[in-house]
């Protein structure tokens, strides 16, 4: 019998310098991340480039992950802050270290 690796999904919140939110689901969240960053996500993550990772739940169940994006889009405003601020009072983008170029490391392809 083989047993496969589980599954992980992501609930995540991204923002940008203005504290505008968005809230998404993911099973690839370094991929996702990088397509925000990179201005490739969706038309409303681009518009108001929303490059920091604020906030991300990790679940094994998809079903499980969409419910609670689900909740947390419900959410009034002021709710999702108090969210991020519980685990990230600084605001830091939680993946900074996840992309930063190596001084030895070859030049990334575009």
């Amino acid at each position: 019998m083989h047993l496969r690796e589980p599954k992980t999904y992501f609930v995540y919140i991204m923002g940008n310098r203005s504290k505008t939110l968005y809230v998404g689901v993911t099973n690839n969240l370094l991929r996702r991340v990088r397509e925000h960053k990179e201005g490739r996500a969706s038309g409303f993550t681009a518009r108001y480039k929303l490059d920091r990772l604020v906030y991300f739940e990790r679940f094994e169940d998809v079903r499980n992950a969409i419910e609670r994006e689900k909740v947390i889009k419900g959410w009034l405003r002021i709710k999702k802050i108090g969210l991020i601020v519980s685990v990230n009072p600084a605001w830091s983008d939680l993946s900074t270290e996840w992309f930063q170029h190596h001084p030895y490391e070859p030049p990334r392809s575009a």
